[in-house]
């Protein structure tokens, strides 16, 4: 996996304009006037996100006559979620560990009977 590619991943995933962006592609192709309708800004500021996206390989935009529909790209996605699950498993096996020592001093606490 690319370094580079992880950083853009991560530096596009940064922005919460940009994450919304791509919850909605995730339910279907849509045109940049579609992608504008539910955010507070101009139709420019919504291309300069959506070429942040596309830079980092988050999406792709296709040709359809006049339109041009953006498509979300899993590939990227995916080796940063393969990056996290890493760490994921990090710090399972830490809280585990937690876990068993929550459980060790619990019983010793308890009093004894007799």
């Amino acid at each position: 996996m690319a370094t580079a590619r992880l950083d853009a991943t991560f530096a596009a995933l940064a922005d919460p304009t940009r994450r919304a962006i791509l919850a909605r592609l995730a339910k279907g192709e849509a045109t940049v006037t579609e992608l504008v309708a539910p955010f507070k800004l101009s139709q420019p500021a919504i291309s300069k996100h959506l070429k942040v996206l596309e830079k980092a390989g988050l999406i792709s935009r296709g040709r359809d006559a006049q339109k041009r529909p953006c498509r979300i790209a899993a590939e990227p996605l995916a080796e940063a979620n393969e990056w996290l699950e890493n760490y994921r498993a990090l710090w399972e096996a830490n809280f585990e560990r937690l876990d068993d020592l929550l459980e060790e001093l619990k019983s010793a606490k308890k009093p004894k009977k007799g």
